[in-house]
């Protein structure tokens, strides 16, 4: 076949490791077909890719980036600590790391949705709508389209100001379920459809907040 205006000589079984090594992702495959294009066995415009150059050139792409090993986990980490200490330039540097690697951009994305909520939070809701923005952009267009996007939310959520509390509240309230167990509902904000109901005393003595005199609420 032609490729890069190469005459490539490729077998069906390393096509098929490539495409096995690729996941299910075409332009990873394309990815991994390039670059051993560009390293395989050279004479003049005829270039050969034989079982030797496909497993160093897999082998050094896994050690790259394992999607599931601890690199992945470390280069999440090292985002995630980027953004919530508002280093733009770390941040951009380690989402682009995963990126390059062929990490998922929906797991990224998910990411990063999360973190709008735990860690900016209140201090800045629109973050969770950028976020979700781009998670839809990364499943409409895929790599290496939606990296821009991708970048692009981490920089916002990296410059913007930050809150935990909601998370902080979330897990006291999980501590305090744990141990309070199933506590009944007080009586006057019970709901109260049916008559008997009613003469149970559900719902009553409950205050409509917007029946106040102001009708407003705090």
């Amino acid at each position: 076949m032609v490729f890069l205006n190469l005459n490539v000589k490729v077998s069906d079984e390393a096509l098929k490791q490539i495409a096995i090594f690729g996941n299910g992702d075409a332009r990873s495959s394309l990815n991994t077909l390039e670059i051993a294009v560009l390293n395989g066995k050279k004479s003049g415009k005829d270039v050969v890719i034989d079982d030797e150059v496909l497993k160093q050139l897999i082998n050094v792409k896994s050690l790259l980036y394992d999607k599931h090993g601890e690199e992945h986990y470390n280069l999440i980490s090292a985002l995630h600590k980027s953004m919530r200490n508002s280093d733009v330039d770390a941040a951009v540097y380690w989402v682009n790391r995963m990126i390059e690697g062929g990490e998922d951009p929906l797991y990224m994305s998910r990411r990063l949705i999360r973190f709008a909520s735990e860690d900016v939070g209140l201090a800045d809701t629109n973050s969770l709508n950028i976020a979700i923005n781009t998670f839809q952009a990364c499943k409409y267009i895929g790599l290496p389209e939606c990296g821009v996007h991708l970048t692009e939310c981490v920089i916002y959520l990296a410059c913007t100001p930050k809150s935990n509390s909601v998370y902080v509240a979330q897990e006291k309230t999980k501590k305090l379920i744990k141990k309070t167990g199933n506590l009944p509902v007080p009586l006057q904000i019970r709901n109260a459809p049916t008559k008997l109901m009613k003469d149970l005393h559900y719902g009553k003595d409950y205050q409509y907040a917007q029946d106040s005199p102001d009708k407003l609420t705090n």
